[in-house]
């Protein structure tokens, strides 16, 4: 995903069961219109078609699931599968339900073709849900001319999602003298102040900080104390939401490059360690670095209303996919929780 990792893409292979795309923005591909109308050449490039089309074809026999980012516009859903797609329709009629079960025609947040493509634009919580087209067509006898009307019904599942927001976990050590040495917690408390100087431009901060002194017994070196420190980076310091306003529409992916390029700072600020020891230092001080002992995972968390389920919502599991109705999510957490008395109907709750 962009800023944080890689974006998710749409599932390999045909479309079979429960038909998967993940869109991340594919709607400004085609600027709101139809664009062309260019036919796939064999069904086992259904889905880098979709990609490149911007099309999600409809499967008569299951529904289609859909994931949009939240703020950008759907792909076109288009109202026939792909194999009727390349024939002929006759006087092909089309009606679209959104997940109000109202008619979706006259809205204004949809685009709707003459030839029955869907998109829906600046796509927001609220409007997740089903969307299901009823094709309408004939089928006339070229004997007898005898006329008859077929219906085909078409359900895609169209859900909102955003990008995780990352934190990072690091972990570090240093030697010290001993565990009951006053220095070790001034230490701790100075170590803290550098790293967030060198990350406040960024709008990041150390958090959860802790650390602990232990004895360490190293093969060929007898026995050591060590401080084992561990703390978060975290995107969120004073002043973020001002940066976010800077940002059209959503700002995960612009505060996800932000910590990511907190936590290369501090990295880098560990690797010069070792260096500042071998060359700089005539005495090795009585706290210092433990070579390579720097280490970092990253954290997801979900904003509120949205979490991450990889058994519902597999073919986007690391998306914090819209919380479904009778679900709901309060915080940062990255799950929905289940509404013991459901009473929320809604997509995106934040409280039951």
């Amino acid at each position: 995903m962009a800023g944080g990792g890689e974006r998710p893409r749409s599932p390999p292979g045909g479309l079979l069961g429960m038909v998967a795309v993940v869109v991340a923005g594919l709607g400004a591909l085609s600027g709101g219109t139809e664009g062309g109308r260019g036919r796939a050449a064999a069904m086992e490039q259904h889905s880098v078609d979709l990609i490149e089309k911007n099309y999600v074809y409809g499967d008569i026999k299951h529904e289609v699931g859909v994931y949009v980012k939240v703020f950008t516009n759907s792909p076109f859903l288009v109202c026939m599968d792909l194999a009727r797609s390349q024939e002929e329709v006759i006087d092909p009629k089309y009606l679209w339900i959104g997940p109000d079960g109202r008619n979706l025609e006259g809205r204004t947040y949809v685009n709707l073709t003459e030839t029955g493509k869907l998109m829906v634009m600046g796509f927001k919580e609220f409007m997740s849900g089903a969307y299901t087209c009823t094709l309408s067509h004939k089928i006339i006898e070229t004997t007898t001319q005898e006329e008859r009307e077929m219906f085909e019904a078409y359900k895609f599942m169209v859900y909102a999602y955003r990008e995780a927001d990352h934190t990072y976990q690091v972990f570090v050590r240093f030697t010290t003298k001993e565990c009951e040495l006053a220095a070790n917690s001034q230490f701790f408390e100075e170590l803290k102040r550098i790293l967030n100087i060198i990350i406040s431009d960024l709008t990041c901060h150390i958090i959860e900080s802790s650390y602990k002194c232990h004895s360490v017994r190293i093969p060929k070196q007898g026995l050591s104390h060590e401080l084992f420190v561990s703390f978060q980076v975290n995107p969120f310091a004073p002043g973020w939401e001002e940066v976010c306003h800077q940002v059209p529409y959503d700002c995960e992916d612009a505060t996800n490059m932000r910590v990511q390029e907190a936590r290369d700072r501090i990295g880098e600020f560990f690797s010069k360690q070792t260096y500042a020891l071998k060359h700089e230092f005539q005495t090795v001080p009585t706290i210092h670095y433990v070579d390579n002992s720097f280490s970092v995972t990253h954290i997801d968390s979900c904003r509120p209303g949205f979490g991450k389920n990889d058994i519902t919502h597999k073919n986007c599991a690391s998306c914090c996919v819209v919380c479904d109705p009778g679900t709901y999510s309060p915080n940062n957490e990255v799950t929905c929780q289940i509404c013991t008395r459901p009473r929320v109907k809604k997509y995106g709750a934040r409280s039951c």
